[in-house]
């Protein structure tokens, strides 16, 4: 083992994060208190060029957190490609995502932790269930409606896909095909490469600060138009099993 694959952690809490001053500071130390002394871990925030303090703020937290790791995109990218910088920078084996507003709770990490242990190896992916959703009525709306048609279509049995509190193997992700919004179809991706997925309760929570980043019609067109690009990767998708036969030595006369 190298010295790199021996710093190595075994999970790394990756966070996306546009214009959440008031937020990211306090979430990197519920992390921290939900993770230290459980289980070694990194985390990985991404500032996706906020106009704001966020990127401040996360500075100011490294000098708390020496497990905090900060990136910063140079120009606005969106949620899904910080999500997929925030994993090609992470060292650890193990990925969770959560949300940089604050509205999922670390501390369900370790439920989903937990629920890993007991699942087979060919499950990577584990996604977090707000079965109590703690924003507006016409957010909650929107994402039923979208939720509802996506698990239609898609036939992906994820009652909530647009939770962001998720954990999966980092490998297993970086192997799935990256577009824009690719974040809101994790569970049917890892489906599409061959591997299992498992929703689970989890808390969710009213925003400390600023505002979404999202309309409710907004978002549903985005959805609707992704909508239609997944449905042709799932059509297209070929898996196959590959076997390899080891060389045979020579034998000499």
């Amino acid at each position: 083992m190298s010295e790199a694959q021996a710093h190595r952690p075994p999970l790394s809490v990756v966070v996306p994060a546009f214009n959440e001053q008031g937020n990211v500071g306090r979430l990197v130390d519920e992390v921290a208190e939900a993770l230290r002394g459980r289980t070694a871990f990194e985390m990985v925030f991404v500032d996706d060029a906020s106009k704001d303090g966020t990127l401040d703020e996360l500075k100011q937290a490294q000098q708390r957190h020496p497990e905090l790791r900060v990136l910063s995109h140079a120009q606005q990218s969106g949620q899904s490609t910080a999500i997929r910088n925030g994993i090609k920078a992470a060292r650890g084996e193990w990925i969770a995502t959560l949300d940089g507003d604050g509205q999922n709770d670390p501390a369900d990490i370790r439920l989903l932790l937990a629920t890993r242990t007991i699942s087979d190896a060919g499950t990577k992916c584990f996604a977090g269930w707000r079965t109590t959703r703690r924003d507006n009525a016409g957010k909650r709306i929107s994402s039923r409606v979208a939720n509802a048609v996506r698990a239609r279509l898609l036939q992906d049995a994820t009652p909530d896909t647009g939770c962001g509190l998720k954990l999966f193997e980092r490998e297993a992700f970086l192997d799935l095909p990256y577009f824009d919004h690719m974040h809101r179809y994790l569970p049917a991706l890892f489906q599409r490469a061959g591997w299992k997925t498992v929703s689970v309760p989890v808390n969710h929570r009213e925003r400390g600060a600023g505002t979404s980043k999202y309309t409710n019609f907004g978002r549903l067109l985005v959805a609707f138009a992704d909508l239609r690009g997944v449905i042709w990767l799932i059509r297209r998708a070929k898996r196959t099993a590959v076997k390899e036969f080891p060389a045979v030595e020579s034998k000499r006369a």
